[in-house]
């Protein structure tokens, strides 16, 4: 037994998932003292074997994600919101989005001007932080609980536009370094009180390297990616259920490579590079058979397709997915998606898990 399973099953035991005379399984904790010969399910446990298991699975957890929307970002409504999504599509994971973007501020206009960055501290996050923690506090017992944040890079975007950060990069990247590393300790400080607050991970997100951003990839290798590694870092010192989000909402990338010594349990990303599709299988490989979280298309059939064509997909990408996977879409679903669909592809996937067994 190594130390990871050691770590994994005393983590466990202090969640009060598995007690004495109980013995962890991958379809949750069996009790020898319990009448029923029925194993009792627990997503959480299926998820977190599923991260230090070999060979090949015998339950298809699911991760489908959206904003909610304007009166369900802040307080009770989030909180209540976050639940009743979990539980109408019967997901696997409680993943928190995020919605403390920093401001769009014009006093960055020209590279120099990054040494003026606003440094957000812990306050700035406040709201956001109470939402993190009444997930925690009401969602720990059934799913791993992660929180969503945005990359240093990304919120330069949000701050002065991605194009404007993207064109002074260009430009003068050792200037940008200087609002790049403010926002990263800013950053730091909420990926820490999340920690405190007891997420089992965060949906850990990297844009920067997509095929249109940058001719020179050093500017990525050299100013981006030291931010998205302190960030990464940061949250694989503690975490279980880390997922790197390889994000694609700005454009699709021609190379993923630069991402392979990221950390992260689980892998996010579009199956789609250099506007090929790439197996699942060999995606897998390339990230060190972690497991693979995708398959689905946020624009395709979980968007406008009848439940038969969702169910013909989703089982076409179950038939091609590697030893360990995680049903889910390249990036967050669209907003308008109709939650039916979702749990549609869901049940499909829990289906398809027993059918293999």
């Amino acid at each position: 037994m190594d130390l990871t399973t050691i770590k994994r099953r005393e983590f466990l035991k202090s969640m009060g998932l598995i007690s004495a005379g109980t013995y962890a399984t991958g379809l949750g904790a069996f009790s020898l003292s319990s009448c029923d010969s029925t194993p009792a399910f627990n997503k959480r446990e299926a998820v977190l074997n599923l991260l230090t298991s070999t060979g090949k699975q015998g339950y298809i957890p699911s991760g489908f994600f959206v904003h909610f929307g304007e009166g369900y970002q802040w307080g009770d409504a989030a909180v209540a919101r976050h639940l009743e999504y979990f539980k109408a599509i019967d997901m696997d994971f409680i993943k928190i989005q995020y919605e403390a973007l920093f401001p769009a501020i014009d006093i960055i206009q020209k590279p120099e001007d990054w040494a003026k960055m606003p440094y957000y501290k812990k306050d700035f996050y406040e709201k956001q932080l109470y939402v993190v923690k009444e997930l925690v506090k009401q969602g720990k017992k059934m799913a791993p609980v992660i929180a969503t944040f945005y990359s240093p890079f990304m919120c330069a975007g949000h701050s002065v536009t991605s194009q404007l950060v993207t064109e002074h990069l260009k430009q003068d990247p050792e200037s940008v370094k200087k609002g790049l590393e403010i926002i990263t300790d800013s950053v730091m400080i909420f990926l820490k009180e999340c920690k405190k607050l007891g997420v089992d991970g965060f949906l850990a997100p990297t844009q920067g390297n997509e095929a249109f951003r940058f001719q020179d990839p050093k500017i990525f290798l050299d100013y981006i990616k030291p931010t998205d590694m302190v960030v990464q870092n940061e949250i694989n010192d503690g975490c279980i259920c880390n997922v790197l989000h390889i994000c694609d909402y700005e454009g699709p990338y021609d190379d993923v490579s630069p991402f392979v010594d990221y950390p992260g349990h689980i892998v996010n990303l579009s199956d789609v590079i250099a506007g090929e599709r790439v197996p699942l299988k060999e995606l897998y490989t390339m990230f060190g058979e972690r497991p693979i979280m995708g398959g689905l298309e946020k624009r395709g059939p979980i968007l406008t397709g009848t439940d038969q064509a969702i169910q013909a997909q989703v089982n076409k990408v179950l038939e091609e997915a590697p030893d360990r996977f995680i049903l889910g879409a390249e990036c967050a679903l669209l907003g308008e998606v109709d939650w039916k669909k979702v749990r549609t592809a869901v049940d499909t996937g829990h289906a398809f898990s027993k059918h293999q067994n």
